[in-house]
């Protein structure tokens, strides 16, 4: 009887004192991952994204809301012109309904800058150079299953 109740507070010592000193750390098991990184939405897309953007002014970048909003943007080759994109990934997963664009742009003129049409093409030119890219980084990058 004396012997198991020994064990028995052996046991409990052993599970209470890595708890018990102040300058202790505590174990962690050995499925705790060492780093947690993640975001709400797709990385390969938010990526794609950045990379397309990035000659242009970044005015807000959101990674957990998926959102990057830029600056407006003068090209040097149209000083009277200038746009301003905001790109908004909606899922986690690399779907071509994952990513949204919209371009805003204006001309300048006599009373200042005005509001123009977008020409035809250029939002889905965006969207898919976005795709393009995600689906270059997916294919580049090596899954640690393999």
């Amino acid at each position: 009887m004396r012997r198991i109740s020994t064990l028995v507070f052996l046991s409990a010592l052993a599970v209470l004192s890595p708890a018990c000193g102040k300058n202790k750390k505590p174990r962690l098991s050995a499925e705790a991952p060492a780093r947690v990184t993640t975001l709400g939405i797709n990385a390969y897309l938010w990526r794609a994204a950045l990379d397309t953007i990035a000659f242009m002014p970044l005015a807000q970048v959101d990674s957990n809301g998926g959102v990057i909003i830029t600056d407006w943007y003068v090209s040097p080759q149209s000083a009277n012109e200038r746009v301003k994109v905001t790109v908004t990934v909606l899922d986690t997963e690399l779907r071509a309904d994952a990513v949204r664009v919209a371009v805003q742009r204006q001309t300048l003129g006599a009373t200042g800058w005005t509001e123009a049409t977008v020409r035809a093409g250029t939002v889905q030119r965006l969207e898919e150079t976005i795709l393009g890219k995600a689906r270059d980084l997916r294919r580049n990058t090596i899954s640690p299953d393999r």
